[in-house]
């Protein structure tokens, strides 16, 4: 069941307000990128995509313009 607070709002009215009922998280394990890659070959062309999706003149998919701004 939600459990409630009563609060006042903007006029000074008591309104309930839900409380938040959460457990903490933990962050999972960090996968950087070099751990995933096997050799050279695969970090170099992971870079290039990378690299041609950021500073492309063309775009990508529907982050592409068709009016520049």
């Amino acid at each position: 069941m939600d459990k409630l607070v009563k609060k006042p709002n903007f006029e000074g009215k008591d309104v309930d307000v839900l409380v938040p009922e959460y457990e903490a998280g933990q962050p999972v394990e960090k996968n950087p990128w070099r751990n995933r890659m096997t050799d050279r070959k695969q970090m170099m062309n992971y870079l290039k995509t990378a690299e041609r999706y950021w500073y492309a003149e063309e775009g990508y998919g529907s982050e592409k313009r068709k009016n520049p701004a």
